[in-house]
């Protein structure tokens, strides 16, 4: 197993997954079950791929005027009563939520999906001061009652089988031995949730569309909890990143059209619902998070990654993701989005190789974040800066000499195509290093290379 600093690499941490094959093969048909709703959703459009387009071009021109739309924002937020923090990081903003809390004497708070307060760690934070977080996502409340965080940016316990839920419910919620009926644990999360909206001193949740033109923030959701929550308590606090502005109304009905397709196939989420105010009595605020987004606006490129709608369709068709889990990324979105994010910040050095640059991604991206494009440029980053992985920096630039000789080339893929064809499949395994622990050897049906073929069937015809 490979540590950096204390840390697994992308590849020692997938291996970890691997041992366990029946999960790996369930965990991969179930998102590409979600891949293939997406595309059928995607396909009932006939002006798809114009969405895509003008979906782009807002949210390119959005961050390129981000300071504009901001103050904007702000200005019409203050108009209608709401009030507007700004936080430069993480930490910051998490100190802004408990002073909103601790004014209110707020003992129990609860909350939304929101990956924002996953990236500050703000449940951990507000718990440290007696404070008791409960997240009301179905899938965030599984996570968190098994302490872990999410594997995935949409459906956070999509590495659970319905098995474990029962026996964590069992456990938490005492439901009944043994069940595992999806319709009967759903029925035991929402009496138990039922009572937490009822007890909470306040309500928080992430925001996936804040409008400029009219200082409100758009939730979406499937469960109606970010609504339950926030219409009970009479302090409603809702946590996003910059990145997550757009100018007006048209924006929100392009967005919405692609955001609940693109990630489970749905023609729209069952909730989506505009905050433009308080309830009566009451205090609405709204935080607004730097931490690292304008640094990474600086790059043209990289900076585009803040395009995405957060739907996580990326992560749904990624073959890497599919096969090593979101908990095998040193990052807390896992997949191509959370490589073009976080690729600068691992310590490891290795989430940008944690891709085979095939593009799936980038195709069903519905704002076209261009992410095989910033994660080929996060490599070279890392190669400029001699930041490479364990052993590329040792390996890679002989690799380099004789993919660049013709010669050698040809010489080491004749012995390999011979190897392959005439000696056991045993015997070379252990040759083929982690790549073939989980993987068959090709079979060789010829030791003739391509090249060789070519010239004898093509070339002059």
């Amino acid at each position: 197993m490979t540590l950096i600093n204390g840390l697994q690499t992308h590849a020692a941490a997938a291996n970890d997954f691997l041992k366990d094959e029946a999960r790996v093969d369930w965990h991969d048909r179930a998102l590409w079950n979600l891949r293939h709703k997406r595309d059928l959703a995607a396909g009932s459009v006939t002006e798809w791929e114009q969405i895509k387009q003008i979906g782009s071009e807002i949210k390119l021109h959005t961050l390129s005027n981000l300071a504009k739309y901001l103050v904007e924002f702000e200005d019409n937020c203050k108009k209608n009563g709401i009030i507007v923090h700004w936080a430069k990081d993480g930490e910051e903003h998490n100190q802004i939520v408990h002073s909103i809390l601790a004014k209110h004497n707020v003992k129990r708070l609860v909350k939304s999906k929101s990956m924002l307060t996953e990236e500050s760690h703000l449940n951990q934070h507000l718990e440290s001061k007696g404070i008791d977080v409960v997240d009301t996502d179905l899938g965030e409340r599984i996570i968190q009652l098994r302490k872990e965080p999410p594997s995935h940016i949409v459906v956070p316990a999509i590495h659970l089988k319905k098995e474990e839920v029962g026996e964590l419910f069992h456990e938490h919620l005492g439901s009944e031995k043994g069940a595992s009926c999806p319709t009967y644990l759903t029925k035991q999360a929402r009496n138990h949730l039922r009572q937490k909206f009822l007890e909470a001193d306040a309500a928080l949740t992430g925001v996936n569309m804040a409008v400029a033109s009219e200082g409100a923030v758009v939730v979406c959701t499937n469960e109606g909890n970010a609504d339950m929550g926030v219409n009970l308590p009479k302090v409603q606090i809702h946590c996003m990143g910059i990145d997550k502005m757009v100018p007006n109304l048209d924006s929100v009905g392009v967005m919405t059209r692609m955001l609940a397709r693109n990630a489970t196939g749905q023609p729209i989420t069952t909730y989506s619902t505009m905050y433009k105010g308080p309830r009566e009595g009451g205090e609405m605020h709204v935080i607004l998070v730097d931490n690292g987004r304008t640094e990474l606006f600086k790059d043209e490129l990289i900076g585009e990654a803040y395009k995405c709608i957060r739907c996580g369709g990326c992560l749904n068709t990624c073959p890497v993701y599919r096969k090593s889990s979101g908990f095998s990324y040193n990052a807390l979105i896992p997949g191509p989005i959370g490589i073009a994010v976080s690729a600068g910040n691992d310590e490891t050095h290795s989430l940008a190789w944690a891709c085979t640059l095939c593009g799936s991604c980038t195709k069903v991206c519905p704002t076209k974040v261009p992410l095989d494009g910033i994660i080929a440029k996060w490599r070279r980053l890392h190669a400029d800066k001699k930041t490479l992985p364990y052993g590329k920096a040792s390996y890679m630039p002989y690799v380099g000499k004789l993919m660049a000789n013709e010669s050698l080339l040809n010489v080491g893929g004749f012995a390999a195509r011979t190897a392959l064809k005439t000696l056991p499949g045993g015997l070379m395994k252990p040759f083929s290093g982690a790549w073939g622990q989980h993987r068959d050897l090709p079979q060789v049906e010829s030791i003739q290379s391509f090249e060789a073929w070519f010239k004898k069937n093509r070339e002059n015809k």
